[in-house]
């Protein structure tokens, strides 16, 4: 029997995938927009109530940002691109995998840029544990 791949990502679920790594810190902003921190730096950003799409930003490594906005539903997030951040709008058309991928890539890129203390008070980076069904 083959096993349908889960597409896309809900704020439910990226809040989940978060919520029990060092330092997180969930806010709301901007209205709607769920907003994930480490160290009070953002990482993350998505509506949290599923509009626009379910429209997921987040930071990515600077030598990654133009390979990914080149690719279909991925445009350079507004606001931030300069910190090279981008902003998935078609998020079903990604693994729900591949975007848990990218949001775990965003908190370790976020968290190695704050003071070598805080770092140390966080603990060891946690794992990306794989989807167990």
């Amino acid at each position: 029997m083959i096993r349908k791949q889960a597409n896309g990502l809900t704020a439910a679920q990226l809040e989940a995938l978060c919520r029990h790594w060092p330092g997180v810190t969930r806010d709301t902003k901007w209205g709607v927009d769920m907003v994930l921190s480490v160290g009070g730096k953002m990482f993350a950003v998505m509506p949290s109530d599923g509009s626009e799409g379910g429209r997921l930003s987040f930071k990515v490594a600077d030598e990654r940002f133009l390979e990914l906005t080149d690719q279909p539903g991925i445009i350079p997030a507004p606001y931030l691109a300069r910190a090279h951040w981008i902003s998935i709008t078609e998020p079903q058309r990604f693994a729900t995998t591949e975007l848990q991928a990218f949001i775990f890539d965003a908190y370790t890129l976020v968290r190695a840029k704050l003071t070598r203390k805080l770092q140390a008070e966080l603990g060891p980076l946690p794992t990306l544990k794989a989807d167990k069904k």
